[in-house]
């Protein structure tokens, strides 16, 4: 199990992967265990290059959402594009849903082939979503696990278990 913690007055933050992926099949498991916590992995993602005294360069690049439902859903298993934009998803289709389960393990799947990036959490299609634009920006990039900023509350923690990654490219 990978547990992410926040830091009080930390950005967000990630663990990248060293390679590159661009088609890809990914799976994994994760669990907020604290549902004020929002997080997300980072697919096909890139750093820009560090600003003034920053240490590290800022992450862009698609995201797929990890958020707790809570009483009125929540939008995980969307694309949300992390310093590239915004939300990926179309505004009239982020519709809250509650197929990802407070408090327990949450299976997600991610096939990206092309433009095109599916997402199902638990067995539940949450995403289909072709988008040209982004591809042709991040056709491919790391897998990072988000850790969200939360200012000076906290800490809370996210895990992440049982990841795979299979690639699609035609290497």
């Amino acid at each position: 199990t990978i547990i992410g913690q926040t830091t009080p007055g930390s950005p967000n933050s990630f663990l990248c992967t060293k390679k590159e992926f661009g088609d890809f099949e990914l799976e994994f498991e994760v669990k907020l265990l604290n549902n004020e916590l929002n997080s997300g992995v980072q697919i096909r993602s890139k750093t820009a290059e560090p600003k003034g005294e920053d240490k590290f360069g800022r992450v862009n690049g698609p995201q797929v959402e990890i958020e707790a439902t809570g009483e009125n859903g929540a939008e995980s298993g969307y694309l949300y594009g992390e310093a590239a934009g915004g939300w990926m998803t179309p505004e009239a289709e982020l519709i809250p849903h509650k197929h990802f389960k407070d408090g327990e393990w949450n299976k997600y799947r991610i096939v990206a082939k092309g433009p095109r990036i599916q997402t199902w959490i638990n067995g539940q299609e949450i995403e289909d979503l072709v988008d040209n634009a982004k591809f042709e920006s991040h056709p491919k990039g790391f897998i990072g696990l988000q850790v969200h900023g939360v200012g000076d509350r906290g800490p809370y923690e996210v895990a992440w278990r049982n990841i795979r990654i299979k690639p699609l490219d035609k290497e």
